[in-house]
């Protein structure tokens, strides 16, 4: 069975989930990329075909003069739609675009909970830097469509807001601002996993952020189970954007026992979430996440341990310059709490200071069974390692 997956850059998540779940489901996997180079260096043994993956047009015209598909699938947050469309096009399973449109784009996506009844909040569109009549302050300013906390920003003020949003749009001046009113609570996430008729909620994660005004998501403890209430106000407002099919990673925060979406991210939890998720509940993760996608159901129990415990952490640069000394991959066992870190940045690389989580430096995964146990595995492992930054 032939397998196209579209991917921009590779990623942990292709490298060390998809490929391999691919390989042990027996499927023949085809890269659609705009960076074939890269992919080819990653992936020498996978085949890999240069296309302009964000164009549907492109992708389908691809697939059709090559190898017959029996499933289209992506991972990246910018070719969910892209992926949906051409599914659709060649009549095999897949998300539907509409949804997948909904959850990309931050404006529609309020829209849509609006209309629906679920929620609402107060949101508006930038194309210039303007401070646009009744914004309730303090409110987030941030690109449309955009991803891993880039250009997103806590303001105070009407003259904040156009400083920043002239900031931003100059440098990217086709983008799409969204300012909306901030919401209050704790940050969470929730992830599912869905065959368009059975949903499972695999458990979700506490999210520490950076200190305002940005939203660097710093460390992410693991919660097998959110309260009921909060999970059923969730899923209806996933419901409501049409979300039920694949993987999907929901951002929400929780005030005075409100759950409200902070965005939707129709896709298996980044920055190497996912390959934590998979070791802690003890389930092929990728491989049924695959399977959705070739048409099989899902079963109704996935067998996942509920007992366990997991922390990420991950260590950010404070500074602009150049990572002269830093710690190298490390697999560790430690009273019973097993510890993977891996380095996001190579030792010699210059890099500015982004306020985003493009300053990660590496990522912690810790396992176990105890949260203090992981909590004190996690904390040790830090204090004995260094990460050096020269201007």
């Amino acid at each position: 069975m032939r397998l196209y997956l579209l991917a921009l850059n590779p990623t942990d998540a292709v490298t060390e989930g998809f490929l391999p779940a691919a390989a042990r489901l027996g499927l023949d996997v085809t890269v659609l990329t705009d960076q074939p180079d890269a992919h080819r260096r990653a992936h020498p043994d996978i085949e890999v075909l240069e296309c302009d993956v964000r164009d549907f047009r492109a992708v389908i015209t691809r697939i059709s003069t090559h190898h017959k598909p029996d499933a289209v699938f992506t991972n990246s947050d910018h070719l969910q739609t892209q992926a949906a469309l051409a599914a659709a096009y060649f009549e095999l399973p897949g998300k539907d675009w509409r949804a997948t449109l909904r959850c990309k784009d931050k404006a529609e996506m309020r829209r849509r909970l609006a209309a629906a009844g679920v929620d609402t909040v107060w949101s508006a569109e930038l194309t210039e830097p303007v401070a646009p009549a009744g914004t309730p302050y303090p409110c987030v300013l941030k690109p449309r469509e955009g991803v891993a906390s880039e250009d997103v920003v806590l303001v105070e003020g009407a003259e904040e807001l156009v400083a920043h949003a002239k900031e931003i749009l100059e440098r990217r001046p086709d983008a799409v601002l969204v300012v909306e009113e901030y919401l209050p609570g704790e940050l969470y996430t929730l992830e599912t996993l869905g065959d368009g008729h059975v949903r499972h909620v695999l458990g979700g994660f506490h999210t520490e952020l950076s200190p305002p005004p940005y939203f660097i998501e710093e460390r992410l403890t693991f919660v097998p189970a959110h309260p009921e209430p909060v999970v059923a106000q969730v899923l209806a407002q996933l419901d409501a954007l049409g979300v039920g099919f694949g993987a999907c990673h929901t951002e929400f925060v929780v005030h005075d026992g409100r759950a409200r979406i902070i965005e939707v991210n129709y896709r298996a939890i980044g920055d190497q979430c996912d390959l934590l998720l998979a070791r802690l509940l003890r389930i092929p993760l990728f491989e049924h996440i695959l399977r959705t996608h070739l048409g099989k159901p899902l079963p109704a129990d996935l067998g996942a341990r509920r007992d366990g415990a997991a922390r990420l952490e991950y260590p950010c640069a404070d500074r602009a310059g150049t990572l002269v000394g830093a710690p190298a991959a490390a697999d560790l066992d430690v009273d019973g709490v097993h510890l993977t870190y891996r380095p996001l940045r190579v030792v010699g690389e210059r890099h500015e200071l982004y306020m985003t989580n493009r300053d990660y430096l590496g990522v912690l995964r810790a396992t176990g069974t105890d949260q203090r146990t992981v909590d004190r595995a996690v904390a040790a492992f830090l204090a004995e390692r260094q990460w050096e930054i020269q201007p």
